[in-house]
């Protein structure tokens, strides 16, 4: 079972960015899938997350909108669609893979990607 995030880079404040999870040995559209993001020296916190058919998501940005998650199930893969980047945004972002009634909390994850590196500076 491997999770692949991609799509990370140095991007510049006010600039846009798509983070790619891609599932090997493991069928996404059973589980409900999220994104976690870690600053240096902090903890990991909850960033987003989608439900198995993609038609409920949850989004814990302060900056509605910013942020938003999505799924294709044929395709096995889920993205996140970041806008406004922000310095503060500058993290390791990793997707995971929960089967978990508290999704929407960030709760339940079993499966965890290796991060994609998001740093935004100019």
């Amino acid at each position: 079972v491997q999770l692949q995030a991609s799509g990370g880079g140095l991007v510049q404040p006010g600039g846009s960015l798509e983070l790619s999870c891609a599932a090997s040995g493991l069928t996404l559209r059973y589980y409900q899938m999220g994104w976690f993001r870690q600053a240096p020296g902090q903890e990991r916190e909850f960033v987003a997350a989608i439900n198995l058919s993609g038609g409920a998501a949850y989004n814990v940005d302060s900056d509605k909108g910013r942020f938003t998650i999505s799924r294709d199930n044929a395709k096995n893969m889920v993205y996140l669609q970041m806008n406004g980047l922000k310095p503060e945004d500058t993290a390791v972002y990793y997707c995971a893979a929960a089967q978990s009634a508290d999704w929407y909390l960030g709760v339940g994850y079993k499966y965890w990607g290796q991060g994609t590196l998001v740093t935004v500076s100019s």
